[in-house]
């Protein structure tokens, strides 16, 4: 049987401790801070980035890696694998980000290998939710197809709703989205935002205040806990360690004590472009 191998890219903000028991190739993409640029998650770390971000005058862009760097990765997986290995190759939304076009170039260009390119259509630890999950499918033996068809149903299954302190980063960094309706909006609303099935950011609701934001967010994680049952919870945030503890605490309340519920910090890359004080949950059924 051929070996199955997944690629991903560094905007997966998978934590550390879970990462080094994956067996999962990384693609990193850029951080352009000043004059100086740096490799996601590889030269530059989150916590540098953050501590960086309030000194910087002009907000910090970043750019895809090139299908070069894509061919890079496929051709070593090759060289490590064998001619017939599998791959499986999934990014960020396409709707943020060129790095999943800049995938399927890459694979355009090996048309001897066996690639599948897939958008996830999903930002941060949504898609490296998506990749623990390809790990574990392929540690079990499954095939290349059954792994495909995990990816789409995860892409399907998958929630996320997340709270910013500023529109600014998203707006100035062109992620905006469908939630560019709210700009202007009367001071302390605070937008609930969401992702389309398109991999879209969109405008879910909005309350006044962030405590009722929050609150507002655990109603809903409520509501998907009664829906589906047995669910896999996961909280995202920039920056806002106190309050990612605090939220774990309350939904750890909602789903029992025996449920994991990971924590992820938001990379230099997604944080560039939806600046600190982020607060966000991911609910998805268990697969």
């Amino acid at each position: 049987m051929s070996k199955v191998c997944i690629v991903t890219d560094s905007t997966a903000d998978i934590p550390p401790h879970i990462l080094e028991k994956l067996d999962v190739t990384i693609v990193p993409l850029k951080v352009h801070m000043g004059e100086d640029t740096y490799l996601d998650g590889q030269t530059i770390t989150t916590s540098e980035f953050y501590k960086r971000l309030p000194q910087e005058a002009q907000l910090p862009s970043t750019s895809q890696p090139s299908p070069m760097d894509f061919v890079d990765a496929y051709k070593k997986l090759a060289e490590q694998h064998g001619p017939d290995v599998q791959i499986i190759s999934v990014h960020l939304s396409a709707a943020m980000s060129g790095t999943y076009q800049s995938a399927n170039l890459a694979s355009s260009m090996l048309e001897d290998m066996d690639i599948t390119v897939m958008d996830s259509k999903k930002a941060s630890y949504a898609l490296g939710h998506i990749i623990v999950k390809l790990d574990q499918a392929v540690k079990q033996g499954k095939s290349r197809d059954e792994c495909v068809e995990l990816v789409e149903k995860m892409i399907v299954s998958q929630q996320v709703y997340f709270i910013v302190d500023t529109l600014e980063y998203l707006q100035k960094g062109g992620r905006i989205g469908k939630a560019s309706a709210l700009l202007g909006t009367l001071l302390n609303v605070k937008p609930i935002l969401s992702l389309d099935l398109d991999g879209e950011i969109y405008a879910f609701d909005k309350v006044r205040g962030s405590k009722r934001a929050v609150r507002r967010i655990l109603e809903l994680c409520e509501h998907y806990v009664k829906e589906n049952g047995s669910v896999e919870l996961a909280i995202l945030h920039s920056d806002n360690h106190e309050k990612a503890e605090q939220f774990r605490q309350q939904l750890q309340a909602l789903i029992g004590e025996d449920e994991e519920i990971i924590v992820s910090e938001l990379g230099p890359v997604i944080g560039a472009h939806i600046g600190p004080g982020v607060l966000a949950v991911l609910m998805d059924q268990k697969h």
